[in-house]
């Protein structure tokens, strides 16, 4: 399934996302493989609760329905907000979107909501339980992606909420119980056109799509209508074939500040079925928020070796990140999500190689790293187009790490053999894998003419191997050339 790519949105179940002391098992990792490619794909995947988590979901949908279904057909003007009116870190409570024709009722442990008129109004049931459990899965998701990237075991524990939370401390993430469409809640010329599809009246509102500034998302609805781009642009509906104890997740653009971008956000929106019933659609949003007074910085991205853009190097406070609005077009304008992939130039450490100009009065390369480099080169930009055209994002290792794992079953290369669909017993060979006169033949094999252009290799090495010679004396060392040469000529 790595090998060539998911045909259609990745499921996981959460009991195998959850870490273990020791060695990651094996449903471990296919767990986390499925979840980072279905991210990198779809920008989104289905995650299965277990099944006590399943009958509160359920109740908690029912719950919802209940609650907005005995609300009155329109709220007062003091309990109407917009989008752009909320604080992000202090809602609590009813409110109420005409424009959108959305009500929802947020949950933040912490904060008591307070009602006009000193009203007493009961909350829809189990919030408590519900946070609990999309707060706990969340966080197993976020340090799943960190195990994919290879960074160390709770990467962003400093910038999220203490578990369980200490005196006075207000929760920053959310539980939101929304309900869209709602037939009592009137106002109907705040609605936007709506369209036939199918012979069915499907609505999307003004501002039909946009991007969640959270760190993840969790969502379960009672009724499908949550779409998301996907990296080859098309609009895909993600909760069409949920099971009872399913859900959708996806990342915000929090995660993609703090991971440098290597983790992308998910551009999504909902569309609205108008076809008669009583309660609308309703649905159940958690998301897992950053804490106001903490950063947003690329420490732990750097740590693990990754290339750092400019516009992530400096930390970013929060409080400013979730307030101002972010222009989202330079991240998915790009074809392919090119984000989701390392540039071709990238060395082991994840730095930017500088191509230096050829100057006749520079000392040349020793011809060892010469090879080394130029053999590095073909083999980098030939894997990369192969994970390219299937939306995977590549870490290659140095020769220093290599080293250090080279009996390892887990490693950066063990992972991209397993990604791209490495042939099964075709050896993975690095460039300082092959002695000399090898890289030169494996550079004639895929580049060939190479050895004519550089005709200062001749005097910088002792024997020069013919095509043939060298393509029999990789085939000694690798087994299964011809294999290998297939793999990547296509």
């Amino acid at each position: 399934m790595a090998g060539s790519g998911l045909t259609s949105l990745g499921r996981v179940k959460l009991t195998d996302l959850v870490p273990l002391e020791g060695l990651p098992s094996d449903a471990y990792k296919i767990s986390v493989s499925i979840l980072s490619q279905s991210l990198a794909q779809f920008s989104a995947v289905i995650v299965q609760f277990p099944e006590s988590d399943g009958s509160l979901l359920r109740s908690g949908l029912e719950s919802a329905r209940l609650y907005f279904h005995q609300r009155e057909s329109y709220p007062p003007a003091d309990i109407i907000h917009t989008a752009e009116s909320r604080e992000w870190c202090k809602t609590s409570g009813y409110y109420a979107d005409p424009h959108l024709w959305q009500e929802s009722y947020d949950y933040r442990p912490g904060l008591t909501p307070s009602e006009p008129n000193n009203s007493i109004e009961f909350p829809p049931a189990g919030l408590q339980d519900m946070f609990a459990s999309f707060g706990k899965a969340a966080r197993h998701i976020l340090d799943a992606i960190s195990f994919h990237l290879n960074l160390r075991s709770s990467p962003f524990a400093e910038i999220l909420d203490n578990v369980p939370l200490r005196n006075r401390e207000i929760s920053s993430s959310v539980l939101s119980v929304c309900c869209h469409a709602r037939p009592s809640f009137q106002e109907p010329q705040h609605h936007n056109i709506a369209t036939q599809e199918d012979g069915q009246i499907v609505m999307y509102p003004d501002q039909d799509h946009h991007v969640d500034k959270g760190l993840l998302s969790i969502v379960k609805s009672d009724k499908a209508g949550l779409q998301v781009r996907d990296f080859q642009g098309r609009w895909i509906l993600v909760d069409g074939d949920l099971g009872p104890q399913e859900a959708v997740v996806y990342p915000g653009l929090a995660l993609y500040q703090a991971t440098a971008g290597y983790v992308s956000p998910a551009l999504h929106k909902t569309e609205i079925n108008m076809e008669p019933n009583m309660y609308g659609r309703c649905s159940l949003a958690f998301k897992l928020l950053p804490k106001s007074m903490t950063n947003l910085d690329c420490s732990e991205m750097r740590a693990a070796g990754y290339g750092i853009e400019a516009q992530f190097q400096l930390p970013v406070p929060v409080d400013d990140f979730m307030q101002r609005s972010h222009q989202t077009d330079h991240i998915f304008s790009r074809p392919g999500f090119q984000c989701f992939n390392f540039p071709p130039t990238n060395d082991g450490s994840g730095k930017t190689i500088r191509r230096r100009k050829q100057n006749p009065k520079s000392k040349p390369l020793p011809p060892s790293k010469r090879l080394r480099l130029e053999a590095q080169r073909v083999l980098k930009e030939r894997v990369q187009d192969i994970a390219d055209k299937k939306g995977i994002k590549l870490r290659f290792c140095n020769l220093k790490e290599c080293e250090n794992h080279i009996h390892a079953l887990d490693s950066p290369c063990a992972n991209i053999r397993l990604e791209i669909g490495w042939p099964p017993g075709v050896p993975f060979v690095h460039p300082h894998d092959l002695p000399n006169k090898a890289k030169l033949g494996f550079l004639e094999a895929y580049e060939p003419g190479w050895t004519e252009a550089h005709q200062n290799l001749d005097r910088l090495v002792n024997t020069r191997l013919t095509l043939t010679e060298s393509i029999t004396l990789i085939s000694s060392i690798w087994g299964t050339c011809d294999q290998v040469v297939k793999f990547l000529g296509g």
